[in-house]
């Protein structure tokens, strides 16, 4: 098969040594220019380079979407977030050519193991994380414009788990119907909000919602996929994050949820 994993980065970073398998690509190259990174940029072809403030790392994927062709399977990883079939360090045991081509001889999609929540679900952890009104204008859009998805948008809004990150590596031809529906959905939201007042982390919105529909798409189209191990490169700032889970889940005059 005709592999190519992206690599989402902003920076220089490590990437793997196998070049044939993995393309680092910097992501917001249009305001991130930095001729001394010499990775595939987002901003050729045709692009939403300009968007990644608000997509992240979605504009990798809307590259390779419009511009790789004559490609097997495309898949998507972090340049400190990676799938590895076992640990150790740096890019140490990140899947090769053939643990790629073997799961997917019996699948469609390879996900990241799914991130469980003990005391949210879906819909809480994210109106608790990230302003609300986009999540609503997303099940609006949803219900009336996917509704052969919405059963499924429920659902996933009612679990305590999820396939997060935006990672994955797909079959092309699945791969591009993925592609094709996750930005229909995403452009129509995009024309029903107003971000111009969000912080700038919250701006990242449209990235932040992606999470979200990635099961809504697998659970609706029944796509067969397998789950592979991933780990994070660097510091994770465990205590931070626990403490900010717990403020952000109590805090005095938090939004009810639904779900």
């Amino acid at each position: 098969m005709k592999v190519k994993v992206l690599i989402a980065a902003h920076k220089k970073f490590p990437m793997p040594a196998d070049k044939q398998l993995y393309l680092p690509i910097l992501v917001g190259a249009t305001q991130n220019f930095k001729p001394e990174i010499k990775y595939q940029r987002d901003d050729s072809g045709e692009n939403i380079s300009n968007k990644n403030p608000n997509y992240n790392e979605l504009t990798a994927i809307y590259w390779a979407w419009k511009n790789m062709n004559n490609i097997d399977a495309i898949g998507l990883m972090h340049y400190r977030r990676v799938f590895c079939k076992g640990w150790g360090r740096g890019f140490r045991n990140v899947l090769n050519q053939r643990d790629i081509e073997k799961m997917l001889s019996g699948n469609d999609v390879l996900l990241p193991k799914k991130r469980y929540y003990i005391i949210e679900t879906n819909y809480s952890h994210y109106i608790h994380a990230h302003n609300a009104e986009p999540l609503k204008v997303l099940e609006e859009v949803i219900k009336d414009t996917y509704p052969k998805y919405y059963d499924s948008f429920i659902r996933v809004m009612k679990k305590r788990s999820a396939h997060m990150f935006n990672m994955f590596i797909m079959k092309k031809a699945v791969f591009n119907q993925y592609s094709s529906w996750l930005f229909s959905v995403l452009f129509e939201v995009e024309s029903k909000i107003d971000i111009s007042e969000y912080s700038v982390q919250e701006k990242r919105v449209f990235g932040y919602l992606s999470e979200l529909l990635m099961d809504v798409w697998i659970e609706t189209n029944n796509i067969k996929y397998d789950t592979v191990r991933w780990k994070q490169l660097g510091r994770k700032h465990l205590i931070k994050k626990i403490v900010y889970l717990v403020y952000r889940k109590f805090k005095p005059g938090g939004t009810e949820t639904h779900f």
